[in-house]
């Protein structure tokens, strides 16, 4: 029964696993260099601009870690970790998610009735 949920066993931080900490780790990245990662973009893709700044501009997008980008970042839930079907709007898996509105622990959800 590897796959149980596992919300009680001793854990040495916060996260569920290390592809969690992960995760978040690169979110933190990606709102650090969110800024400068747009200015670097326009610079690069502009072609108006001389060849000179244009090289500038992937210059400094070369310098920004590649883990500051969005399509590095993976929606997991935040319960279990588990990357696929994730609800966005709760950040949830479909399972932790039905489990959670089955005993009424989530606010604004309510089990279909016709």
């Amino acid at each position: 029964m590897t796959n149980a949920i596992k919300l009680n066993q001793p854990v040495r931080n916060n996260w569920t696993d290390w592809r969690m900490m992960k995760d978040n780790r690169r979110r933190k990245l990606l709102v650090q260099y969110a800024p400068e990662r747009v200015r670097a973009k326009a610079l690069k893709k502009n072609d108006v601009l001389p060849a000179e700044i244009t090289e500038i501009g992937a210059k400094m997008l070369a310098d920004i870690p590649r883990d500051a980008s969005l399509t590095r970042v993976r929606n997991r839930c935040a319960i279990t970790s588990r990357p696929r079907g994730v609800v966005t709007r709760w950040r949830l898996s479909r399972i932790v998610w039905r489990s959670l509105a089955d005993y009424n622990k989530l606010s604004g959800v309510q089990r279909a009735m016709w």
